[in-house]
């Protein structure tokens, strides 16, 4: 992959980044229970653009690692920096105007909590990250590839709204849509290194739950391919009869 090749896919990340972030901006601005669930289903304004555009988003692209070569895994490095990138500069932009004064203190309690011992261990707290990073992605994996591959184009977008919609209003943790909170909030630069640290537990949990459904999927046809081996197709014999001896022979 040449070098203009790499800086598409990193520019596509940086896109991918600033759309979730516009989600994470409807999604701060609804404070009450109400709120919450207009949110979360126009949240997927971000995944809905990503998708149509082709734009890269790590917690979708994550769900295909085992489908393609070493080299995928650099890919998926530049696309994590693009997105990292993307969310950074959304929230620096949102910081120089007064949407700032309304989303920064919600963004900033929620992160707040994210990076808080839970029951007095922090550890406890890393490995809660983790395991709502993997219902994330399972959910990002039913909308991604219920778009890609839904035989009606109903399907494909009820997908994307089913998907994003649950893993928000279950409170799953989304890395990308995270690192825009850390940055509105402004922890991301105030204590960079537990929100990295944060972030890229929530990054290996999506990345677990992204690649769960198609793993397992590969391993069960596998096993079932093993259990019912395709017979190969032998073409019966021809016998031969008295009439067919004559004529050889005459």
């Amino acid at each position: 992959m040449d070098k203009r090749k790499w800086l598409k896919e990193l520019v596509y990340g940086i896109l991918a980044g600033f759309c979730i972030g516009l989600g994470g901006t409807f999604l701060l601005s609804c404070k009450n229970s109400a709120g919450i669930v207009v949110a979360a289903l126009f949240f997927t304004i971000g995944l809905f653009t990503i998708c149509e555009r082709g734009y890269n988003l790590f917690t979708g692209k994550v769900c295909y690692v085992f489908d393609n070569k070493a080299k995928y895994l650099v890919f998926l490095l530049v696309v994590w920096v693009g997105n990292l990138l993307g969310t950074m500069l959304i929230a620096f932009i949102e910081r120089c105007t007064s949407i700032n004064d309304a989303i920064q203190p919600v963004a900033a309690a929620m992160v707040d909590t994210k990076m808080s011992d839970y029951n007095g261990n922090f550890a406890l707290r890393l490995l809660s990250l983790f395991f709502l990073g993997v219902l994330c992605d399972v959910f990002i994996f039913i909308a991604v590839n219920g778009y890609a591959k839904s035989k009606y184009q109903m399907g494909k977008y009820l997908s994307l709204i089913f998907g994003v919609t649950c893993f928000i209003v279950c409170g799953t943790e989304h890395s990308i849509a995270d690192m825009y909170y850390w940055c509105i909030s402004g922890r991301l630069y105030t204590n960079f290194g537990k929100s990295i640290l944060c972030l890229l537990v929530i990054t290996l949990g999506n990345s677990v739950g992204g690649f769960f459904f198609p793993v397992v999927e590969k391993y069960i046809g596998n096993y079932k391919k093993q259990e019912n081996p395709v017979e190969p197709k032998v073409e019966a014999a021809k016998i031969e009869t008295k009439d067919d001896v004559e004529k050889e022979n005459a």
